[in-house]
């Protein structure tokens, strides 16, 4: 009997407009540039997304591949709900945490500590119960040092560690990774993928990862999805979708 879909996305399509200014002679040209008002001179939509299908069962770890502007990163924010597609459905089962940008959801002025808090009351967890997690997530994103300062102090890089070691410590039954196996050292990366193999073989979790890092996306996943253009271009065995993406940047190479 085959795992249940966690993740369940049906013909979506999602657009954004696209909005052009022209000044239409000096006098309106010098009045726009005083006033600081344009007028649009056409508007267009630019479709992101462009019938979008595709399912995930529960303990997968599925890679979301593709160009730059495939459309990546706006499909993981349809599944974590930050976008509403104008066409098409989406469904998901279970906790979702996601890493989506740096330290998304953090605040400056909190402390890396406080903010590990903040994480856990928006996750649901109670304060005794991320007083538990915390020293774990502290040791695993190697923050001892500076836990107790400043957020606006860390580098991006330290912000992308502790967004990581927080989304990875609250047990999520899906996790949605954009572009986060790519910060920190080479042992912050290995400790990341080990968790994520640790997160799908103990708790069942299910895992979708956008990166343009081949090798990793290799050894983590069990499916990966091309994109081109915000359509699948083609799903299913990791190799078959590896070559797929060679080949298709070659051709855009040659065109």
């Amino acid at each position: 009997m085959s795992a249940p879909d966690v993740i369940e996305v049906e013909d979506v399509h999602l657009s954004f407009p696209i909005v052009r200014y022209r000044a239409r002679g000096v006098k309106e040209a010098f009045l726009e540039l005083v006033t600081g008002r344009r007028h649009p001179d056409r508007k267009r939509d630019f479709w992101a997304l462009n019938g979008v299908s595709f399912k995930v069962q529960r303990g997968e770890v599925i890679g979301l591949v593709g160009r730059n502007g495939a459309g990546k990163s706006t499909l993981l924010r349809v599944v974590c709900g930050i976008y509403q597609p104008d066409r098409g459905r989406v469904a998901t089962t279970g906790r979702i945490s996601s890493l989506l940008e740096l330290g998304a959801g953090f605040r400056d002025e909190l402390t890396g500590y406080e903010n590990i808090k903040l994480s856990g009351a928006i996750s649901g967890y109670s304060p005794d119960e991320m007083t538990e997690l915390a020293d774990k997530i502290v040791d695993f994103a190697d923050l001892e040092e500076f836990i107790h300062q400043p957020l606006r102090t860390y580098s991006s890089g330290m912000r992308a560690r502790l967004g990581f070691s927080v989304a990875a410590a609250v047990k999520p039954e899906i996790l949605l990774i954009d572009e986060a196996l790519a910060v920190g050292d080479a042992a912050f990366r290995q400790r990341s993928v080990n968790r994520i193999e640790e997160m799908v073989k103990d708790d069942d979790a299910t895992v979708v990862i956008v990166s343009h890092n081949m090798e990793e996306l290799k050894r983590l996943c069990t499916r990966m999805i091309l994109l081109e253009r915000g359509e699948v271009i083609t799903q299913g065995a990791v190799p078959d979708v590896v070559k797929a993406y060679a080949e298709l940047t070659q051709q855009k190479k040659k065109s």
